[in-house]
C-alpha cells in the first residue's frame, strides 16, 4: 500500500498569478501547509476570508512527528467541522505512567472528571493531521470558499511595503510574486521567513540528543503513556512509550551530549537499542527514524507589520509534554478571528496587538514548563540528579512528592490573566471560567457545550434570561441559554456559589467577562474592550 506521506495532495498547478503582468493581490497569504498552516486557511476560509496556502512540497509531512493532540486543540478542530476524523482515528488515552529503573512510581490521570466530550490527548500521526485538514480545505473549496493550496511554492523574499508585503516564489516553472494584506508565517521551526526579515529567538537551546523511533508491531501494552528514568535497557538515561493508530509505537530513547548522529540513525545501531527495551523476540519494522535536538526560545514579537508568526516559527518548546502543535493550533486560533475583525473593519489594527500579547504570554507559559521538564528530566549537575533520583524514589510511597516528579507537564491550554481584553469578573464564580480562561465543556440540553460555542461573540446565559441575539457596533452576538441544576456539571463549572449567571464569550471560546444577571450597557461595554476598542 503507498503511504499517504509519499502521495501528492496538493501537486503543483499553474496559476494565473504566474502570468499576471502585475502582482496579483490576495487578503491573506499563508506561507506553510503543515497543520497550523492548514488550519489558520479553514479557520479564515470559514469566516468567508479568501485565502491561499503556499508551501514547498506537494505532500504530507513523512514520520510521525508532532503525535499527542491534547483536548482544547480537539474542541478548535470541532468548531472547524472536522474533530470527529480526527478522534475516530486517533488512539485515545488519559493514563500515563513513570517508571524508576523497573519500578512503577507513579501514575496520573490527565481528565480525572466526566463530563467532557473529547478525552484528554489522542496520539495520532501528523501525517494523517495533515491528510485531514488537507481534506477540509477541499470540502471547503468545493463549498464555494475562496481558499487554496499551491504546492511546489517556496517563498524566496519577503518585502514589506506599507500596508502589505510582496512574497516572491519559486517554482518548477520559474518565479513570481503576489501581494499579501496579510502574511501569517507558518514556516516551522527553520522559518525562512524569520530569516528573510532578519529576525531571530531569544531562550535556551538543550544540548542532549533524543532518538525517535516509529516502530509497527503488535504489543500488549496498554493505551498509557510511560515514561523511564533511567531504566536498564538504557542506562543513566529516559525512555518513552506511546501508542499510535496501525499498530504504530512512538519510542523516544535519551542518547547523551556527544554522539555521532548520523552514525545512531542507522537501523544496525537503532534495532539493538529497540530489542534491549521490548525484548529480543519481539518482532517490529522500523517506519521513521529521526535524531533531534530542542530548544525552548520565542521571537520578541509574533507580529512584525503586515507579518504574522504562528506555531514553531514563532515559537519552539522540548517535545515532553506535547507543546508544540497544541499551542500553534491555539495561535490561530487566537489571531484568526482578531483579524477577520480588523479587515472588516469592526475592530482597530491594535486588536493585533493583543494576539502578540496573550500568545506571547501562552509562550512564556509554555516553555517554562517545558524547560522545568527537561531539567528534571535530564539533570545538569549530580547534585540535581540526586535530587531527581530522591523524588522518584519517595513518589512510590508519598503522595507529597508526586507533583514534583516532571516527566513532561502535558500540554494545557493558557487562561490569558491581565489581558487588557478581559472584562468584568464575578467573585462567587469558579476560578476555572474567569475572564480569559477557555470554556470547560458540559453536558447540556442538545448534547455538548463546546458544540454549542465559537465562530462569533456569544451570550452564554444560566438560568438567566438574555436576548437571543443584539448587535453592538455592528458585532453579532448570539445567545446560549440552558438551566443548571445544583452539583450539575454546567453548576459546578460556571455558577459556584452564584444562582444565576451570563457570560460573555470571545469566538475562539474564551471568556470575555461575566456577570450574575444581563445588562445591556455592561454587555456593550465588555464586547468593546474585548475587540480592542
Amino acid at each position: 500500500m503507498t503511504k499517504i506521506f509519499e502521495v501528492p495532495l496538493y501537486p503543483y498547478v499553474r496559476t494565473a498569478d504566474q502570468d499576471a503582468a502585475t502582482p496579483a493581490r490576495h487578503k491573506v497569504l499563508i506561507v506553510g501547509a503543515g497543520p497550523i498552516g492548514l488550519a489558520a486557511a479553514i479557520d479564515l476560509a470559514m469566516q468567508d476570508v479568501p485565502v491561499v496556502v503556499v508551501d514547498e512540497n506537494d505532500k504530507v509531512s513523512w514520520g510521525s512527528r508532532a503525535v499527542c493532540y491534547a483536548k482544547r486543540p480537539l474542541e478548535i478542530l470541532d468548531r472547524m467541522k472536522c474533530g470527529d476524523k480526527f478522534v475516530d482515528k486517533g488512539v485515545q488515552w488519559n493514563i500515563g505512567k513513570v517508571f524508576f529503573d523497573e519500578r512503577q512510581v507513579y501514575q496520573f490521570d490527565l481528565l480525572p472528571e466526566d463530563g467532557h466530550k473529547r478525552p484528554a490527548f489522542i496520539n495520532l500521526q501528523q501525517y494523517y493531521l495533515e491528510e485531514y485538514l488537507v481534506e477540509r480545505v477541499q470540502q471547503l473549496k468545493a463549498e464555494g470558499k475562496s481558499i487554496e493550496i499551491r504546492g511546489n511554492n517556496k517563498v524566496t523574499q519577503v518585502e514589506q511595503k506599507d500596508g502589505f508585503a510582496i512574497v516572491t516564489m519559486e517554482t518548477p516553472e520559474g518565479s513570481y510574486s503576489v501581494e499579501a494584506d496579510w502574511v501569517i508565517a507558518c514556516d516551522g521551526a527553520s522559518s525562512p521567513i524569520r530569516q528573510m526579515l532578519d529576525l531571530d529567538f531569544r531562550g535556551r537551546v538543550f544540548e542532549d540528543n533524543f532518538l525517535i523511533a516509529d516502530v509497527v508491531m503488535n504489543a500488549d501494552f496498554p493505551t498509557e503513556r510511560w515514561f523511564w528514568f533511567d531504566p536498564p535497557f538504557n542506562k543513566g538515561q529516559s525512555a518513552l512509550l506511546h501508542k499510535q493508530p496501525d499498530n504504530v509505537w512512538r519510542i523516544d530513547l535519551q542518547l547523551g551530549w556527544d554522539i555521532d548522529k548520523e552514525e545512531e540513525q542507522k537501523p544496525e545501531n537503532v534495532i539493538p537499542r529497540l530489542k534491549a527495551m521490548l525484548g529480543e523476540d519481539v518482532e517490529f519494522e522500523l517506519e521513521w527514524v529521526s535524531i533531534y535536538t530542542f530548544q525552548c526560545r520565542r521571537m520578541e514579537q509574533f507580529r512584525h507589520g503586515s507579518v504574522i508568526f504562528a506555531g514553531d516559527s514563532a515559537h519552539q518548546v522540548s517535545p515532553f509534554g506535547a507543546r508544540g502543535a497544541n499551542s500553534g493550533l491555539q495561535d490561530t486560533d487566537n489571531l484568526c478571528w482578531k483579524l477577520k475583525l480588523v479587515m472588516d473593519g469592526k475592530a482597530p489594527e491594535s486588536l493585533l496587538d493583543t494576539y502578540d500579547q496573550e500568545r506571547v504570554y501562552a509562550a512564556d507559559e509554555n516553555i517554562l514548563n517545558s524547560s522545568r521538564s527537561t531539567d528534571f528530566i535530564t539533570p545538569k549537575t549530580e547534585m540535581s540528579r540526586i535530587f531527581r533520583n530522591a523524588v522518584l524514589d519517595l513518589s512510590e510511597d508519598t503522595a507529597f512528592a508526586r507533583p514534583l516528579v516532571n516527566s513532561g507537564r502535558l500540554s494545557m491550554p493558557s487562561t490569558y490573566d491581565g489581558s487588557p481584553l478581559n472584562g468584568p469578573d464575578h467573585p462567587d464564580m469558579p476560578e476555572r471560567s474567569r475572564p480569559g480562561a477557555p470554556a470547560s465543556d458540559a453536558p447540556v440540553e442538545g448534547g455538548w457545550l463546546m458544540d454549542q460555542l465559537g465562530n462569533g461573540f456569544q451570550l452564554l446565559a444560566i438560568n438567566a434570561d438574555t436576548p437571543a441575539e443584539l448587535d453592538v457596533a455592528g458585532i453579532r452576538i448570539t445567545s446560549v441559554a440552558h438551566s443548571a441544576e445544583p452539583g450539575s456539571h454546567l453548576a459546578e463549572r460556571y455558577l459556584g456559589d452564584a444562582p444565576t449567571a451570563v457570560y460573555l464569550m470571545r469566538p475562539d471560546q474564551h471568556v470575555a467577562a461575566r456577570w450574575e444577571t444581563y445588562n445591556a450597557a455592561e454587555v456593550e461595554k465588555a464586547l468593546m474592550r474585548a475587540i480592542g476598542h
